[in-house]
């Protein structure tokens, strides 16, 4: 996105000054051919990109010499990827202090580059989430044999012995199967429990408010409760203690 790569030219230009830019590039294919030439330190790399993502073009580039920071919008599984091999990474929309506190990290470092194991631990999460996008689950009614994306379910609502589920679409289906069976098969699959009645799948969480339990706003206008006794793991699933 050529506003995006602006946006954080001007803002080093602004708040980083020791930062030299040798060069911005929309087009991902163009930034690896040239990449072969410049001796950069760190690379501020997107990861939504057309043509290649961020992550992709940092394996075509293989063993190159210099730090890198992604920059994304929020993506909770994207971001546990990052944190879990030390990989930088600011979030869009790009704040100044945190830009410049992760400049100012790169500075003290006294080498620059990516280590194996960084790449290898980042890969394993990332082909991990891609297998979680194909998977499929079958959810059996009174009438059929509904087989169905799991990313496409947006939560589970216990009913009895049945289960409601809700899909991304709006459409919904009345599942002989209780909510304790979908909690042992989902969780894998980022679904977190939140309440006796309820399981959600957390990358379509909107919101969370604050109250006594909580709520969550899903991103297709649901409101849930949290329960007080499902409260501090629900938070922890989500990286906040």
């Amino acid at each position: 996105e050529i506003h995006c790569t602006e946006t954080l030219r001007e803002k080093l230009r602004l708040y980083c000054p020791s930062v030299e830019i040798l060069s911005v590039y929309n087009d991902p294919v163009a930034a690896s051919h040239d990449l072969k030439t410049i001796s950069a330190d760190v690379l501020f790399l997107d990861i939504e990109m057309p043509k290649m993502n961020g992550i992709q073009m940092l394996e075509n580039l293989g063993k190159y010499p210099a730090d890198v920071v992604f920059t994304t919008a929020y993506d909770q599984y994207a971001l546990q990827a990052f944190k879990l091999s030390a990989f930088a990474y600011l979030l869009k929309p790009i704040d100044k202090e945190e830009l410049i506190q992760c400049v100012e990290r790169l500075e003290s470092k006294q080498t620059n580059g990516i280590n194996d194991k960084q790449m290898q631990i980042l890969m394993q999460h990332i082909q991990k989430q891609n297998s979680i996008e194909l998977a499929k689950i079958a959810l059996p009614s009174m009438e059929s044999l509904e087989f169905v994306y799991i990313k496409e379910i947006v939560r589970i609502e216990g009913n009895g012995n049945y289960s409601n589920v809700i899909h991304k679409d709006g459409h919904k289906t009345l599942v002989t199967k209780m909510l304790k069976d979908f909690e042992e098969m989902l969780t894998p699959y980022h679904f977190i429990r939140i309440h006796n009645s309820h399981i959600i799948n957390s990358q379509y969480i909107k919101k969370y408010i604050r109250s006594d339990g909580g709520q969550i706003e899903m991103e297709n206008g649901d409101i849930l409760d949290v329960s007080r006794r499902m409260k501090t793991d629900f938070l922890k699933n989500l990286g906040f203690k």
